[in-house]
């Protein structure tokens, strides 16, 4: 973490901003809006689902206050919930792997430029504090990073025809070495690769990792996110 992530990190915790998702004063989520975290999670697709989507376990519907945690972590420099959200990502991640083995999350990498902008990669972030949480409920757990985000524009203004093509020239491996791939994909013959994202809108972003991931030779087994999207009419 840069000078500018210690910095922000520290005024967060000492100048807390009240409740992120509804703004009542106190801690950073009160108990009103803690309820959201806890709900039971459960599989979720976009209809149409791309080619190749994994299947996908999720925390809740992007709504509030849901959506305002993981926007005031992400966009907001709200460093203290990443112990929270970190902990929900880690339940959706058991809920799609109740069985005992490891597991490698795989976090989805931000763009030079969103790093840079948000003083760290809050995905990677969430990866290590969930990977903790699992730890500590005895699932062996561990971070891999062997994606790597090309530059690309923002994805919030995209439809899903555009998503979809910015999608598929977002990702390339990370890793040189064929024997670190190696070690990844062994992890899926005894346990679980499962890539973790925010949020699942249309899929594109998690299709397109994994045909990335497995053009390389690791198979992901499913994708674990805090939220998803739902389509109305």
């Amino acid at each position: 973490m840069g000078a500018s992530g210690v910095i922000a990190t520290l005024l967060d915790l000492v100048v807390p901003g009240g409740c992120a998702g509804c703004g009542a004063a106190g801690p950073a989520v009160c108990d009103r809006c803690a309820d959201v975290l806890v709900q039971p999670v459960e599989s979720r697709r976009p209809r149409p689902a791309p080619a190749g989507l994994p299947a996908c376990v999720t925390g809740g519907d992007y709504d509030d206050p849901l959506r305002a945690l993981i926007l005031a972590y992400k966009e907001q420099g709200r460093r203290s919930l990443a112990r929270p959200l970190g902990q929900r990502l880690a339940a959706v991640v058991r809920a799609g792997w109740p069985v005992p083995g490891p597991v490698a999350l795989v976090p989805i990498p931000a763009t030079p430029a969103a790093i840079r902008s948000r003083h760290g990669d809050h995905m990677l972030r969430l990866a290590r504090q969930a990977a903790r949480e699992l730890a500590a409920a005895s699932v062996p757990a561990v971070v891999a990073t062997p994606l790597r985000a090309r530059p690309r524009a923002d994805s919030a203004g995209l439809d899903r025809e555009q998503r979809a093509a910015a999608a598929r020239a977002a990702f390339a491996v990370r890793w040189s070495r064929p024997a670190r791939l190696s070690a990844l994909a062994a992890v899926a013959d005894a346990g679980a690769v499962v890539l973790v994202d925010d949020v699942l809108t249309t899929g594109a972003t998690l299709a397109a990792a994994t045909a990335v991931l497995h053009g390389a030779g690791v198979p992901v087994t499913f994708a674990a996110t805090l939220a998803a999207t739902r389509r109305h009419g």
